[in-house]
């Protein structure tokens, strides 16, 4: 199995029928390949498997526009917080997945409010607009946020897949995205379509609701 190196730890690998179910849950919905490439797994081996779980009511056929994909039932949804719970176990994690999602917290709040402030901004008596983008000082305070955000979700991101190893690579997707933003191309930030900092931060906050079992909304 798959394993990544942290010092001398070996981060915990996570068993392809758990990783095929998980990224159909923190993407919403995929195809194939899409599901393969998020953890670097064999195409062939996620069609099979994705065929297993279609016989067995945990995944679904979806058509949305011209897209072809999977998605989970609620039935797949159950398994695969079943199979999460378990691996949490097996792995010792939970401690340092329940740290990290206390930590993610209070930067989710500041990167939401970043996006709502990318998207709209003030005018005089206060008045929201749409933001067009030609006020190069807000573009520049929300993105010193975002930056800063980025860098405190690094060393959350090295503990998380330090233990986990299907939780490497969030900082460098957001990292990548932001590079984006920075050349000027802003639908990077926010646009859900594509893999924007808003995209894989969204995905990341998913992924720990997942893998602790707290429902989106119930967070204290």
């Amino acid at each position: 199995m798959r394993g990544s190196h942290y010092g001398h730890r070996v981060a915990y690998a996570s068993a392809p029928d758990l990783l095929v179910l998980h990224a159909l849950r923190i993407t919403g919905m995929a195809d194939c390949g899409s599901v393969a490439r998020r953890f670097s797994l064999d195409t062939s081996v996620v069609e099979e498997q994705l065929l297993d779980d279609e016989s067995r009511g945990w995944v679904q056929r979806v058509r949305f526009a011209d897209l072809r994909a999977w998605s989970l039932t609620s039935a797949g949804r159950i398994e695969g917080e079943r199979l999460l719970a378990e691996e949490l176990d097996h792995s010792r994690a939970r401690e340092v997945v329940s740290d990290a999602h206390a930590h993610f917290a209070p930067l989710n709040t500041r990167f939401l409010r970043a996006v709502t402030d990318w998207q709209l901004r003030t005018e005089p008596l206060d008045r929201l607009v749409t933001n067009d983008h030609t006020d190069p000082r807000w573009n520049d305070r929300v993105l010193a946020t975002v930056r800063s955000v980025g860098r405190s979700l690094e060393s959350i991101d090295d503990r998380l897949s330090a233990t986990l190893d299907r939780f490497t690579g969030y900082s460098a997707r957001f990292a990548a995205a932001l590079a984006q933003v920075e050349r000027g191309r802003l639908t990077w930030l926010d646009e859900p379509a594509i893999a924007s900092c808003h995209t894989v931060w969204f995905q990341l906050h998913e992924d720990l609701l997942a893998t602790l079992g707290i429902e989106r909304g119930c967070e204290q």
